[in-house]
């Protein structure tokens, strides 16, 4: 079953991919590897989980912003690569704006592992950092970076 099969079946979609907030663009190739900037919980344009996780929002908000921040950065490679089944995830960067005494990050950043492994299977499984934070850009509650390997 192609990714975009398995998206379908979800009943996922991917959104456009997010334009840049800065002077900076939204990925870059080196060789087999894509390197794709800090993704937020963006849709349309907007900020769809902001605050902080421990105090303005839970696990789960957090659990749901992660999982739209890799949706993002699969609309990123998709529209990189043009085809998602030649794409696998080597490696995921998540950060938590968290409050003060907040453990589990590693919890909120599932949702955007969870989601790469359910739609790529095994070539959505990656090494992981989950980190807290104080804040982020846009307030968002969530950002998520991506490295990927093509072919």
């Amino acid at each position: 079953m192609s990714v975009e099969e398995k998206l379908r079946d979800l009943n996922l979609q991917l959104p456009p991919p997010p334009q840049p907030a800065g002077s900076y663009t939204r990925a870059v190739q080196s060789g087999p590897l894509i390197f794709i900037s800090g993704q937020l919980p963006l849709l349309a344009g907007q900020i769809q989980y902001a605050g902080i996780v421990g105090e303005d929002l839970d696990v789960e908000a957090g659990y749901a912003a992660a999982k739209l921040c890799a949706l993002n950065a699969l609309s990123i490679l998709k529209a990189e690569t043009d085809d998602l089944d030649a794409v696998s995830i080597v490696r995921l960067g998540g950060y938590v704006a968290a409050a003060p005494g907040f453990t589990a990050h590693a919890n909120v950043v599932n949702g955007a592992s969870d989601l790469l492994a359910s739609v790529l299977g095994d070539k959505g499984i990656h090494a992981r950092l989950a980190i807290g934070v104080a804040s982020l850009p846009l307030g968002a509650a969530v950002e998520l970076e991506v490295i990927a390997a093509v072919g």
